[in-house]
């Protein structure tokens, strides 16, 4: 689908320096770029290299003046290129209605306009809501909660209880609310600790591919609203993660550790338990946390 400069600039919140009316066929970088792409820069090297490449258009901070392309001139030239790129490349969409090897509970509310594609198997009491996404191959636990516009990408398993919010991305082979890690020592033996809680996910959350979120043993383990979490990170039973934090790839959080809001945790990153990680801490990669 193609659009006008304009069309664009109105989107990114932007404004149009040269022809508002050229037609924009699609999103490239400058080094693929052809004519009638749009293309985007947020420092001198990359504007460089755009303005010498066969793009259209450009989109690019206030700050940069230009004789050869259009200009979409923006605040922050990557916000306005995430609003862009998901303009040229929309998100697949998927049909409503139940695949036929699909086993579904008699007892599950299942809306009508969600999609349940094949083999995923959904428990007694669940509820999915409007416009949320089963790919294939998931399966939801008995009681478990699913609001609207969720989308499972295949073979994610959500066990019982589970609650997510609205808009919720969960991504290949994540496992959600299975046993917490705990033991006691009895006798010389390990003795489990049954894990009775439960995990809740807050709205706007994104979860990355082959992630585990262990149940709480008590009460629960708790995501907060627009988290986003990278792939294969663990996060122990009673985890509380506050909200808009990003957690990267291979992070492990131990059990009742506490982060509160907009804390970064960098690749690798090791909490111990029952810490309290304060408002907008960045934790360098590869460290470990031992005090609050």
């Amino acid at each position: 689908m193609s659009y006008s400069a304009a069309e664009i600039a109105k989107l990114v919140g932007g404004e149009v320096v040269g022809d508002s009316r050229a037609i924009l066929k699609s999103f490239a970088p400058a080094e693929r770029a052809q004519a009638g792409d749009l293309t985007f820069a947020e420092n001198e090297d990359y504007f460089a290299r755009a303005e010498q490449s066969a793009a259209t258009a450009i989109i690019a901070d206030q700050r940069f003046p230009s004789s050869k392309k259009i200009l979409i001139r923006v605040p922050n030239a990557r916000v306005a290129f995430a609003k862009a790129l998901a303009l040229f490349f929309p998100e697949q969409k998927f049909a409503a209605g139940i695949h036929p090897t699909a086993v579904v509970a008699k007892s599950a509310q299942i809306d009508p306009t969600a999609h349940v594609g094949p083999h995923c198997a959904i428990g007694e009491r669940v509820k999915l809501g409007a416009n949320s996404v089963l790919q294939g191959g998931n399966f939801v636990g008995d009681d478990s909660k699913l609001g609207d516009d969720v989308n499972l990408f295949p073979n994610v398993t959500i066990y019982p209880r589970t609650e997510i919010g609205k808009r919720v991305r969960i991504h290949a082979g994540t496992v959600i609310g299975s046993d917490g890690f705990g033991y006691v020592l009895d006798g010389g033996i390990h003795r489990k600790v049954p894990q009775i809680g439960n995990v809740v996910i807050a709205d706007d959350v994104e979860i990355g591919a082959n992630v585990t979120i262990d149940r709480g043993a008590l009460g629960s383990t708790v995501i907060g609203k627009g988290t986003k979490i990278d792939n294969l990170v663990q996060i122990a039973h009673n985890v509380e993660i506050g909200e808009h934090c990003i957690v990267i790839s291979q992070a492990g959080i131990s059990g009742s550790t506490k982060l509160g809001k907009y804390v970064i945790l960098a690749g690798q990153v090791g909490l111990a338990g029952h810490l309290k990680i304060g408002n907008q801490a960045t934790v360098a990669a590869q460290s470990g946390v031992m005090h609050n």
